[in-house]
């Protein structure tokens, strides 16, 4: 089994052009805000930088049979950890596309299973923080983010692989992009 880290990961990242709302709450409610550019994780945690070469070979040859295609990014929800420990993240519509290019990325590299691994399996989501409290608080504060948000619509045309050092330079990069087929 080759190696994995949390130090590398891949990723959808939105465009540029969409980040300002995402940004706007995840510099409020989510912690890894400075570490982590907004992405919607796919596999994670993957090879380390040494390996990316190899890697890249794999990723490149998924992503050329996957068509790109569109996420809105309208609704939010959560994930408990704990009695009061919670993730914040916003769904991917459809999640059936993001699930499909994922499984294909697994195929391809199939110890990194970290995100199939839960009970409900892969979640595609956009992580947007982190909350404490009981889950009625959790609620309110879904629905109050909710109310306010303006859902964003994107085309997903690449994943990215992207990678990290350790503290204090430990903020995630992008290393390399590989497009979708355009046909």
């Amino acid at each position: 089994m080759a190696d994995k880290t949390h130090k590398t990961a891949v990723v959808i990242i939105p465009p540029e052009g969409t980040w300002a709302p995402i940004q706007a709450i995840r510099e409020e409610h989510d912690r890894a805000f400075r570490r982590w550019m907004p992405h919607i994780t796919l596999l994670y945690p993957f090879r380390p930088r040494r390996e990316f070469d190899a890697a890249a070979m794999g990723l490149a040859r998924v992503c050329e049979r996957i068509d790109q295609f569109e996420v809105t990014l309208a609704t939010f929800n959560f994930f408990q950890h704990g009695p009061e420990s919670y993730t914040l993240w916003l769904a991917t519509e459809p999640d059936e596309t993001v699930i499909k290019l994922q499984t294909a990325l697994w195929a391809a590299f199939p110890d990194c299973d970290d995100t199939r691994r839960f009970e409900n399996g892969f979640t595609p989501h956009l992580s947007v923080g982190q909350a404490r409290g009981r889950q009625q608080e959790i609620l309110q504060l879904i629905a109050a983010l909710g109310s306010t948000w303006t859902p964003v619509t994107f085309q997903v045309t690449a994943v990215s692989l992207i990678w990290r050092d350790d503290p204090p330079n430990d903020v995630f990069r992008v290393g390399q992009v590989f497009a979708l087929d355009t046909t």
